[in-house]
């Protein structure tokens, strides 16, 4: 596993710079996730205007003033907080301290931040004065749909987080609750559909306020959700972030704990002795983190038996996650990294799944979206697949589960099931709309 750049750069290259230790894989991958979806949409949104389904806006602005006192303190406030945190964390982060836990905490270079603050006032006060007119001026700008990607990246990246946040401490209540602090500004721990639900408010809010109409941008829109949400799950395997699947009680781990193979008669059990605290607490041996994940006793640890096929690897259906950004699992022998961990069972890697998944169901979306005139429907198609893909995920992953009518369905489930139901709906909402149209 890869839990930042260090790893990557020491075990393809065999070189040690710490330094890279403060880029984390996940997010590094979330911001290249972004990065496919802004150029996507953007795609997309020219697309739809050279074919007349979407119209510029004009718009009044003024050029030639001075940077106001506002502008200049914003670039300040800006140049500050990068500073004390950001460079503070490349030049003062003690050894002791990982560079998650620096960005949450008090630590940071004040120096820093007063120069870097100076710095970019400064910037954006001449950036303005060499633009001075003697008479400022108001002019007219046409701004099309496309040239507004950017914003509507930043509102989904802003937006999408705070929802995964939200909804994965809703899902996980009493971790909240036992460690609201640490579990609000953990890097960990986000639930997509929380992400996607509340951007999906913001972005909705932001095109009805810029006059973008809707209907071509969320059909713009979804093609780009769909290779995003691939492209980050990389980042969830690569880093090994806690999203995986139930145990595969067919293999388990070797004596180093980094590869796994099949399982004897009584092994996978005499594994789960071997830990039984970690199965039956959720406590992390020689930690004082818990994983949330328990059982009543070891005969009901959440397992399927499954052995992979000869032409395919086992890590694709048994994979341990050594050195996981998380710190989950028991030490590995004689290891002395920070990151010196592995599960003590291999479990179903449901991230790759979902990166294979939805790169496949990205493919079909793009090749079709052409095809369809209705508009609307692209993204109608886009909330039914992507909740059955999370639905039939979820029957491999262990989450918390409520009780409704009978049934014991996961956060995720219930809003795979509604996301189906939303797209089915807004699908045969948009061709009656079309048709009484016509």
């Amino acid at each position: 596993m890869y839990p930042n750049l260090y790893y990557v750069f020491k075990d393809w290259f065999g070189v040690e710079w710490k330094g890279l230790s403060v880029l984390n894989t996940f997010g590094l991958l979330v911001a290249i996730a972004f990065i496919v979806a802004a150029i996507v949409i953007s795609s997309e949104l020219k697309r739809k205007e050279k074919k007349g389904l979407l119209s510029p806006r004009e718009e009044i602005i003024t050029v030639g003033k001075p940077a106001s006192l506002s502008e200049i303190l914003i670039n300040a406030l800006i140049g500050f907080v990068f500073g004390f945190k950001v460079l503070g964390l490349l030049l003062n982060r003690p050894e002791d301290v990982n560079p998650q836990s620096y960005i949450f905490s008090s630590l940071g270079s004040i120096w820093s931040g007063l120069v870097l603050a100076v710095g970019l006032a400064a910037v954006k006060w001449y950036e303005k004065d060499k633009q001075k007119l003697i008479e400022p001026e108001r002019r007219s700008v046409r701004i099309w749909p496309h040239d507004r990607a950017g914003d509507i990246i930043i509102l989904g990246l802003i937006f999408g987080i705070l929802g995964a946040k939200l909804f994965d401490n809703l899902e996980n209540w009493n971790e909240f609750i036992q460690d609201p602090i640490g579990r609000l500004f953990s890097a960990s721990g986000l639930t997509f559909y929380g992400g996607l639900i509340l951007a999906t408010i913001a972005i909705c809010w932001y095109a009805y306020k810029r006059g973008i109409k809707l209907v071509h941008l969320v059909d713009a829109a979804a093609p780009a959700l769909m290779i995003a949400y691939a492209v980050g799950r990389i980042g969830c395997q690569v880093a090994g972030d806690g999203d995986w699947g139930v145990y595969n009680s067919a293999y388990v781990n070797d004596a180093t704990g980094k590869t796994v193979r099949i399982a004897s008669e009584g092994e996978f059990m005499q594994a789960l002795k071997k830990d039984s605290t970690y199965f039956l607490e959720g406590k992390v041996p020689e930690s004082n983190q818990y994983t949330g994940r328990t059982s009543p006793d070891l005969q009901h640890v959440h397992n399927i038996y499954y052995k992979a096929p000869s032409f395919i690897p086992n890590w694709m259906v048994a994979y341990s996650y050594p050195k996981n950004v998380n710190a989950d699992g028991v030490k590995i022998t004689g290891d002395t990294d920070e990151h010196n961990r592995v599960l003590p069972i291999p479990v179903f890697p449901t991230p790759f799944y979902e990166t294979i998944a939805c790169s496949l169901l990205f493919l079909l979306l793009w090749s079709i979206r052409k095809r369809i005139k209705t508009p609307g429907v692209i993204f109608g198609i886009y909330l039914i697949l992507n909740g059955l893909e999370r639905f039939i995920v979820e029957k491999i992953r262990v989450n918390t589960t409520y009780s409704m009518f009978g049934f014991h369905p996961t956060q995720a489930e219930i809003i795979s099931f509604l996301l189906f139901l939303t797209g089915l709906c807004f699908i045969i909402i948009q061709i009656k709309r079309t048709k009484s149209r016509s």
